[in-house]
């Protein structure tokens, strides 16, 4: 028999009702209505914190806590210069922008602050726009006959 929209089911046990509670002996789960004798659980209003274990120290708290996140933290997105040399071998470029890193596959968004590395060797002369660039990145670009082009107002290379 072929499958088509007017014999379609869902499969076995997906649809299942809602479990009806405090609805009488005929139910299955009449006189406490599923929720024992006695007890926290079995009043009204109750409800466990995330991570409540009887009264046990929580796993949370039994283990130590290290370090700190710092949330003022800058995050780049860092590119090495073989992989900006390997993209752009059969295209013939002159210039990366920050809409380029996007294009070529380089970074995961138009928005990204951009760092480059020196690890890797440049053939041609290219100027690369980037927020950051390493020592090494800057004296290969230029080796190459390259410029190294600092954005966000930043004036000499950063250091890594």
């Amino acid at each position: 028999m072929a499958k088509n929209l007017s014999n379609l089911r869902s499969p076995k046990n997906a649809n299942t009702g809602r479990k009806r509670v405090g609805r009488g002996m005929g139910s299955g789960m009449g006189k406490t209505s599923a929720r024992g004798h006695k007890g926290q659980g079995s009043r009204s209003g109750f409800s466990l914190m995330r991570g409540f274990e009887g009264g046990q120290m929580p796993l949370h708290r039994r283990l130590p806590k290290r370090g700190f996140t710092n949330i003022f933290r800058t995050e780049y997105t860092v590119v090495n210069l073989d992989r900006i040399a390997e993209t752009i071998a059969d295209l013939k470029v002159t210039e990366i922008g920050l809409d380029d890193y996007k294009k070529l596959g380089l970074a995961s968004s138009k928005k990204a602050l951009i760092k480059i590395l020196g690890s890797g060797e440049l053939a041609s002369a290219i100027t690369i726009h980037a927020h950051k660039f390493s020592k090494s990145a800057v004296e290969k670009i230029e080796k190459a006959g390259g410029k190294a082009v600092v954005l966000g107002g930043a004036v000499a290379p950063a250091t890594a």
